[in-house]
């Protein structure tokens, strides 16, 4: 077993865990796998989660990454933690519209603004 390089840049900020993904593209479904069990362990190690997913660069985003988007989601949720998005692209932002996930997930325009709506 190699260890497989991370597909995540994480590092916490105000007790904040923030996230941002070394790929432009979030396609492949191994990738997509794997992000989502970096954050799984990420979400497993903390009592009260709260999570930023920055979308800064990544320009594509398969439906299987929303669903894995999704799932964080809840278990972010079933832990009484909090979780927001930022920096998603306009076209990738048409795609939440559309699927309504705009409306299941916090959705902030920059990083920033997301940071200062942790409760």
């Amino acid at each position: 077993m190699g260890s497989v390089a991370s597909r995540l840049n994480v590092r916490v900020q105000n007790g904040v865990t923030r996230i941002e993904f070394v790929d432009r593209n979030i396609l492949d479904e191994t990738n997509i796998a794997q992000i989502g069990e970096e954050i799984g362990r990420i979400i497993d190690s903390q009592v009260n989660p709260k999570l930023l997913i920055c979308f800064k660069g990544v320009e594509h985003l398969s439906s299987a990454a929303l669903g894995t988007l999704i799932t964080v989601n809840n278990r972010v949720r079933g832990k009484d933690g909090q979780m927001r998005l930022s920096d998603i692209d306009p076209q990738i932002y048409e795609v939440f519209k559309i699927t309504k996930l705009n409306k299941i997930f916090q959705i902030h325009d920059t990083a920033e603004k997301a940071l200062a709506s942790f409760s």
